[in-house]
């Protein structure tokens, strides 16, 4: 694995499966994501938070945690692999996980969120056993 690491960020290369990964973490909030080649090399160590953060959020959102101290601790799953596709990252929830209807309804209503519909709409229809039609 090849990694490249800047000020609240680190993004990895796993040559073996041609994947791209990064997270954002710092004070209240910790996020994985899934990234493009192009979003990895376009990240530098000197690169200011606002850039990187501008860059890592185009990929597709896995996984945050959140304790920013304007209400309780939340935790919200978008892919339940985000521990397969980012082993060398090192979550915890530190607070409630969101049950899987509520994290459907955000990825459905969110636009941010588009790019998880596909893989959580399927997920739904292998444990419902049933294919939706939207």
């Amino acid at each position: 694995m090849e990694f490249k690491q800047g000020c609240d960020w680190k993004a990895c290369y796993d040559e073996e499966r041609n994947l791209y990964t990064a997270k954002r973490s710092g004070s209240g909030y910790y996020h994985l994501y899934e990234i493009t080649e192009e979003i990895y090399n376009a990240l530098r160590e000197d690169m200011n938070d606002i850039d990187s953060y501008h860059l890592i959020d185009k990929g597709r959102h896995l996984y945050m945690d959140i304790d920013d101290r304007c209400g309780p601790p939340y935790t919200v799953v978008l892919d339940h692999d985000y521990a397969k596709l980012c082993p060398w990252a090192a979550p915890f929830p530190g607070g409630e996980v969101w049950p899987d209807e509520l994290t459907d309804a955000a990825v459905e209503i969110f636009e941010s969120e588009k790019d998880n519909r596909e893989q959580r709409r399927k997920r739904r229809e292998a444990k419902a056993g049933t294919t939706d039609t939207e």
